[in-house]
């Protein structure tokens, strides 16, 4: 009987490791797209500090870019358990996802969150653009080329990175 009992655990032991494996690249994923929806928020929010005008379109763009990465959020999850065929673990974080406009448009038509935000994703690029959408593009650039206006979130995004690079799953 111990014998048995033995033999099973060494044979549940490999899919115990795979298990585990996914489990972290999936949390290190879900952290670079929490870092990622912090830094557009940050950005947003000091775009409209700056002209309070842009705040409507900058509340459509978060929402496009939270769909987007909630996709890709679910996205991984799915192809760590399901398929890696679209992932490639051995880029850097924000290369992992491998989806064409095709494969969006055939995880649309799934049912549950991953076809959810899929749609979402979908819907968004097919859009037209916000009517101040390059207004707020326009501040974007004019932040990014004032290294002092974003230094602290920037700083935070950079450091959260570094951290979600240097973590090693095996």
């Amino acid at each position: 009987m111990k014998f048995s009992a033995f033999v099973l655990s060494l044979a549940l032991l490999p899919a115990s490791v795979l298990a585990a494996t996914e489990s972290c690249e999936s949390e290190k994923y879900h952290k670079y797209v929490d870092a990622s929806l912090t830094w557009y928020q940050n950005l947003v929010q000091l775009a409209v500090q700056k002209d309070p005008n842009l705040k409507e379109v900058g509340d459509w763009f978060l929402e496009g870019r939270t769909h987007h990465f909630e996709l890709k959020r679910e996205a991984v999850d799915w192809y760590l358990t399901h398929d890696e065929s679209h992932l490639d673990l051995s880029q850097s974080i924000e290369s992992w996802l491998k989806l064409t406009q095709q494969d969006i448009k055939s995880l649309s038509e799934q049912q549950g969150a991953l076809g959810d935000y899929a749609k979402k994703v979908f819907e968004d690029r097919q859009g037209a653009p916000h009517p101040k959408n390059y207004e707020l593009r326009s501040a974007f650039a004019e932040l990014l080329t004032h290294p002092d206006d974003i230094d602290k979130p920037l700083k935070e995004y950079n450091q959260q990175m570094s951290a979600i690079a240097s973590t090693e799953c095996k």
